[in-house]
């Protein structure tokens, strides 16, 4: 392997060369780099980081990859905790092509290249008078990873951020870049339009914006089950946008809603933007008391519903109902926002709204191990135990609504979307911190993680594609029916090599592959083929490596 460097032309890999004809496109290619999630639960150490920054170094390296037999993943800021986006291959990351190629004001519709982030555009478009329409709760993606993924925020008027997609450009495995949207490719598009990496590269997005707005929001704490008794009167609809954490020791919930300010009342001076008042959660003693608690809840687990109970006593207040609000009128770019705090694993699924109470009531029968007779029994069901087990907090749940604005009528809709087809979604975010990168005893995570997707396969949800979860190909293929095997179809014609497919994919998408006659494994000629993990011996988490047996030049 070479030293470290960057390469416009010519990169020494094992022993051969790649060398190509100066044709005045930069091969902006380094190694001996360390790929890291933000979370920093999973690393690879990929054999060369690729950072294009034109259309035209994007389709080289695509081409390079093809002509010397190299898989290639493409990632953004890593914030998915899983190791989708780990390799030993080539990994390309887009942070520099990002800019914006055009606004138009009066329409909304932007066009821009596929890194930018999601706050870099906010900015860009703030500066014109407009607005992304929905953000979730980080900023950090960029719009392709955002797509990806299926990024959503918390609105029964909105669904995934995919929703405001226009038109996509992909550059593909054959090294040319395509064009999709619903009238041009409609299949590629719903595709596209979330693809978990497994097509080829996003290059161009074209996204209609709305016209800039502010939010008048405000929050507050009460029971859960004062909570639950609104779900199907108004807890979701009071507001344009809706977000509860949920305290399942404290039973306790927090309920945040937002209203979009008239304009004009921000224009005449009758409202005025103003931030909500410091907490002790806010500052620098609420992060590292917090985070120290964490640290010590991995060596005495019992102290967790205490950590609960004095640590966001302290953010939200000791009592319940009104006296605990706090408001604030924001740009909406800042008001979305929440700070994720620690590195943690987040597994997060989509169940139908109407199974929301439900799926709150059992899980917190189980985890505070409720008996016939306690106030808030339920019988859960849940075929583990949770003896032992104590859990961190908040679990954040939010709604959604992917039948408001697509469908597969429009051909909008992405073939993956993991929400249900015939009424809004509510996500439910079950998050275990890792305290200076330490994981919580394994044991208890990996039961809790169990025993919650149990429950959400009993209430008929899907996994939110960039989580942490343990679903096989072939339960995809029985919960999405004929949009799973449409993709899967797409995804075989664009790169029937597979120089997009690694182990996430295989064992997710693709499936375990077919023997042979000699007992040898079936894989795409280009597939990356995971064959290790092992702990990192400094920072925690996992180091995952790859292997493609037909990695040589033609």
């Amino acid at each position: 392997m070479a030293t470290k460097g960057t390469f416009d032309s010519s990169v020494e890999l094992d022993g051969f060369a790649i060398v190509e004809a100066d044709d005045g496109v930069p091969f902006r290619a380094t190694t001996a780099y360390t790929h890291r999630t933000w979370a920093r639960t999973y690393s690879s150490l990929p054999e060369l980081f690729i950072q294009p920054q034109s259309l035209a170094e994007v389709e080289k390296a695509v081409n390079l990859a093809r002509k010397y037999r190299r898989r290639i993943t493409t990632v953004g800021s890593g914030h998915s905790p899983s190791d989708m986006t780990c390799t030993s291959s080539w990994l390309v990351n887009l942070d520099r092509f990002n800019k914006v190629i055009s606004i138009d004001k009066a329409t909304g519709i932007c066009v821009l290249q596929a890194g930018i982030r999601l706050y870099q555009l906010s900015e860009e478009l703030a500066a014109v008078g407009l607005a992304l329409p929905s953000l979730g709760s980080i900023n950090e993606q960029s719009i392709a990873g955002a797509i990806s993924t299926g990024t959503h925020g918390s609105s029964l008027q909105h669904g995934l951020v995919s929703e405001s997609i226009v038109a996509l450009k992909i550059t593909l495995a054959d090294g040319h870049t395509h064009s999709c949207s619903t009238e041009d490719n409609p299949d590629l598009f719903r595709a596209a339009l979330l693809s978990v990496g497994a097509l080829g590269i996003i290059a161009e997005v074209t996204f209609k914006a709305v016209p800039a707005f502010s939010l008048a929001w405000d929050q507050a704490i009460d029971s859960d089950a004062r909570i639950l008794e609104q779900w199907d009167s108004k807890l979701w609809t009071q507001a344009d946008f809706v977000r509860v954490w949920w305290f399942p020791y404290m039973r306790r919930a927090v309920v945040w809603k937002a209203d979009v300010v008239p304009a004009d009342d921000l224009a005449s001076g009758r409202v005025k933007h103003r931030n909500p008042p410091a907490s002790f959660y806010d500052g620098a003693l609420g992060y590292y008391v917090y985070h120290n608690l964490l640290a010590i809840a991995r060596w005495i687990p019992r102290i967790t519903p205490w950590i609960e109970w004095f640590v966001f006593g302290m953010q939200y207040g000791f009592s319940n109902g009104e006296q605990t609000k706090v408001s604030a009128v924001q740009p909406s770019q800042q008001a979305f926002l929440m700070d994720c705090l620690y590195s943690q694993f987040v597994n997060e699924w989509a169940i139908p709204l109407s199974k929301g109470p439900e799926a709150l009531e059992r899980l917190g029968a189980w985890l505070n191990r409720l008996q016939p007779g306690d106030p808030g029994y339920v019988d859960h069901k849940i075929p583990f135990s949770a003896e032992g087990l104590w859990v961190h907090s908040p679990m954040e749940v939010r709604a959604s609504n992917t039948t408001a604005k697509t469908s597969a009528e429009q051909k909008n809709r992405p073939w993956l979307d993991p929400t249900p087809k015939d009424e809004p979604a509510v996500y439910l975010n079950a998050t275990m911190y890792r305290p200076y990168h330490r994981d919580p005893t394994y044991a208890a995570t990996e039961r809790y993680y169990k025993a919650f997707e149990w429950l959400m396969r009993d209430l008929g949800g899907k996994p939110h594609w960039a989580k942490t979860f343990a679903v096989s190909t072939a339960e995809f293929q029985d919960w999405y029916g004929d949009d799973f095997t449409q993709f899967q179809r797409v995804r075989d014609q664009v790169d029937p090599d597979g120089m997009f497919v690694g182990p996430w994919h295989r064992r997710y998408l693709l499936g375990g592959s077919t023997q042979t006659a000699d007992g040898v494994a079936q894989r795409l000629p280009l597939e990356e083929v995971g064959f290790a993990t092992e702990p990192a011996k400094a920072g925690g988490g996992f180091v995952v490596h790859g292997s493609q047996r037909n990695a040589v030049p033609n």
